[in-house]
């Protein structure tokens, strides 16, 4: 009996035990202590290269650009490589699809290490489920010194909304980024045409009706529905009202009052007026139909077609539709314009003032064994050594050169380096462009070797071109309205998934019905009132309720 009662005791004490180990390895704490223990012996001392005493292979996730041929072969990827010690397997998602992959492999338990320029849902995967670990104990002095020093003021808003860091962010604090929704106007034409650039939407119509005239098989707007501020509409909106673009994961054309209040533009009357002027386009035949479907990069390929048959197009940058070097003549005919004054003398240039920071550039899994590793590899791209390598190639003297004898930046002062290796929107193999952790504050852009007298119509040239453009015909008419822009709002898990089949409806509901009422199909007589209450059927009172209470969360009201 004595036996009995204490096997039972045993077993009582086993179970206990057992429960004791499962609550004390929970998702959220199996990326703690142990693994710390477990990780830290293969690196060498902290600030050193290598950063591990034996090579080690990694997983990452990051975008694919059409502008680099192979992350695997490419020549920065191999001196990473060799740098650190660290050898990373690439997955890739492009543009269109990178979103759907990524969700895929972490819905299925099938997702890497790393991932690194593309972000997933961190409230969901981060926050609420613990495949996106809390970077909170690994970035230190050790680890992450470089990126400490580089965040400063901002690194306490990259904080999710539990107050914990589940990312690294990038910084790229780039002047003429932030006012990237620039439209560019063909020169050549206009000389042609003996015109000036237009400089309201009466003079902008009549450019194009005459542009028509003299090239009936013309492009008067160009323009596409995904790319980097491609949106022929965003520009001419902000003649009739505040454009604010896209700020949140869905494409609502949300803005917030002075008074901090939350509201879509899509409903207003001065979205409708934007719509019937370019309705008035459309029907002239000035606009393309296929703006409203093809990307930026069919974009790319028909305004480089032969005769140069887009008139305006709608881009943050004229490297992105043209190389400057294999067809410097086009290149060269187009010119950034300021935006257009409307009819009431509304003229607005998007100021997105939150740019400048990158939230979300670069997560780790609970997958990684080897957190302080990949820290540390990420930590590089936070030098100005890492940040040039990464985007223009690896090697100095040939590549880029730091502080350059005699050379001035962009705001006058000596210059911090200068590009040998000029940015190019050709395939090539030699660095990463875009996609890395960026790491680019407003001293070191403003930093860079620039000729005063540089020819603005090369390669060498595109920064001051940008800049140039940007302070004289953006800046100017920032946003000064009752509107402005939202940051990025951080929701919570539950939020998000209140508002994930709504935002989609909000947005489809919003892009569909822009569509019709710019090519006529729905009229404005008719179908707009209809329009304007069918949002309260399809969710934007909730949406705009949930915006409102993370925008008050967020900005401490």
């Amino acid at each position: 009996m004595k036996k009995l009662k204490m096997k039972k005791v045993v077993a009582l004490l086993l179970i206990t035990m057992m429960i004791m180990g499962v609550m004390g390895c929970s998702k959220s704490e199996s990326t703690g202590s142990e693994k710390v223990k477990d990780s830290t012996s293969i690196l060498t001392e902290p600030g050193t290269y290598p950063i591990v005493k034996e090579p080690i292979e990694m997983t990452i996730f990051c975008l694919a650009m059409p502008n680099v041929e192979n992350f695997v072969t490419n020549d920065f990827t191999k001196f990473m490589e060799e740098k650190t010690g660290i050898k990373m397997k690439f997955e890739t998602g492009s543009r269109d699809d990178w979103e759907t992959k990524l969700n895929l492999s972490l819905s299925t338990n099938d997702y890497p290490d790393i991932i690194m320029y593309v972000s997933p849902n961190i409230a969901k995967y981060g926050v609420k489920e613990g495949i996106l670990i809390q970077l909170d104990n690994y970035i230190n002095e050790k680890n992450t010194p470089n990126y400490l020093a580089a965040m400063g003021q901002y690194l306490g808003a990259t904080r999710e909304t539990d107050g914990h860091f589940y990312s690294l962010a990038g910084l790229n604090e780039c002047y003429h980024c932030q006012y990237a929704k620039k439209m560019w106007v063909n020169t050549y034409w206009l000389e042609k045409m003996g015109v000036d650039v237009p400089t309201t939407t009466d003079e902008f119509y009549d450019v194009c009706k005459k542009f028509l005239e003299i090239n009936p098989n013309g492009i008067a707007i160009g323009g596409a529905n995904s790319g980097w501020h491609v949106r022929f509409e965003e520009f001419l909106v902000n003649s009739f009202t505040f454009e604010p673009g896209k700020t949140q994961p869905y494409r609502d054309e949300t803005a917030v009052t002075k008074d901090g209040k939350v509201i879509t533009i899509a409903n207003t009357e001065g979205y409708k007026k934007a719509l019937e002027y370019m309705n008035s386009l459309y029907e002239l035949g000035a606009i393309y139909d296929g703006n409203f479907t093809q990307n930026g990069e069919q974009l790319r390929t028909l305004a480089n077609q032969e005769g140069e048959p887009i008139l305006f197009i709608p881009t943050g940058t004229i490297s992105d539709m043209f190389d400057a070097t294999g067809n410097n003549e086009a290149y060269r005919h187009y010119q950034a314009m300021s935006p257009l004054a409307g009819p009431d003398g509304t003229r607005n240039a998007t100021y997105m003032k939150y740019s400048g920071v990158e939230e979300g550039s670069f997560m780790i899994t609970d997958k990684c064994k080897y957190p302080e590793a990949a820290l540390r590899w990420a930590d590089f791209f936070f030098t100005y050594q890492g940040s040039l390598s990464a985007q223009f190639g690896a090697e100095e003297g040939k590549d880029w050169m730091m502080n350059p004898d005699g050379k001035v930046g962009l705001n006058g002062e000596p210059a911090l380096y200068e590009i040998l290796n000029p940015y190019s929107a050709e395939t090539q193999n030699h660095d990463w462009q875009d996609v890395n952790i960026a790491y680019r504050p407003a001293i070191f852009r403003l930093g860079q070797a620039t000729d005063a007298n540089v020819d603005v119509g090369t390669a060498e040239g595109l920064e001051k071109l940008l800049f140039d453009a940007t302070k004289e015909k953006m800046e100017p008419f920032a946003q000064k309205g009752d509107l402005d822009i939202l940051p990025t709002l951080k929701l919570t898990d539950e939020e998000s998934t209140k508002i994930q089949t709504i935002g989609v409806e909000v947005q489809n509901y919003i892009e569909e019905n822009k569509v019709a009422f710019i090519t006529g199909s729905k009229s404005f007589e008719k179908d707009w009132d209809s329009y304007v209450k069918g949002f309260d059927n399809i969710g934007l009172p909730t949406l705009l309720e949930v915006y409102q209470t993370a925008y008050d969360r967020q900005m401490g009201k």
